[in-house]
């Protein structure tokens, strides 16, 4: 179950996978989404499964699939590091994909340039789009409001006795969103909202205001 919110009048869609879809742009928002992270820990070892690489495109057609947005844009970390064998399955998945792809850099998008331009993704450092700031980092910016990630944003929700559940959010304060990561392969790290802060969290197929 999804949760819409409005912000500066405009319309949006948080999604349990960790997107966020602007009605009025029809622009699906994703960050940290880390493609070619799997392939790189297997690189040096790592016993991570074959089989989780194809992870992140399972979820990505899936949400892609339920808004069909004209214009996808990534808030950064798109690609994990260096160029390695997964950057085939990408080019097939841009391929397949019929919107517009648009790049917000990120600290882990090392991969030349020229790379994505060859599949028809511009890549900026930044972008204001009508009163929003999208950008990877955390900003503060006057008059804008902004959308990024990079922190991988959860909350750690407290029971009776000693239980606890940390679940990774979209975080919302007066003038930020911070996404959740996209990718399956991620950690996260827990934020501790302050008065007004808004928490998303992220249940299961659902997403919930706590």
């Amino acid at each position: 179950m999804t949760q819409e919110i409005q912000i500066l009048g405009q319309e949006f869609v948080l999604h349990p996978l960790g997107g966020l879809f602007w009605k009025e742009k029809s622009m699906l928002l994703i960050s940290d989404v880390h493609l070619g992270k799997v392939a790189h820990f297997r690189k040096f070892g790592a016993a991570v499964p074959r089989k989780a690489i194809h992870k992140n495109y399972v979820l990505l057609d899936q949400i892609v699939a339920e808004f069909e947005p004209f214009q996808i844009c990534f808030l950064g970390d798109l690609f994990h590091s260096s160029l390695n064998k997964e950057w085939d399955l990408f080019e097939n998945w841009v391929a397949k994909t019929p919107s517009e792809l648009i790049l917000v850099s990120g600290n882990h998008d090392i991969i030349s340039p020229l790379k994505f331009e060859q599949l028809g993704i511009p890549i900026y450092n930044e972008l204001v789009v009508e009163g929003f700031l999208l950008t990877h980092h955390p900003e503060q910016r006057d008059g804008l409001f902004n959308f990024c990630g990079h922190i991988h944003p959860a909350i750690r929700l407290r029971g009776f006795g000693r239980q606890n559940l940390r679940l990774a959010c979209f975080f919302q304060s007066q003038n930020q969103l911070i996404f959740p990561a996209f990718g399956a392969f991620t950690g996260t790290h827990t934020l501790h909202p302050k008065k007004g802060d808004k928490v998303f969290a992220i249940v299961e197929d659902e997403v919930i205001q706590v």
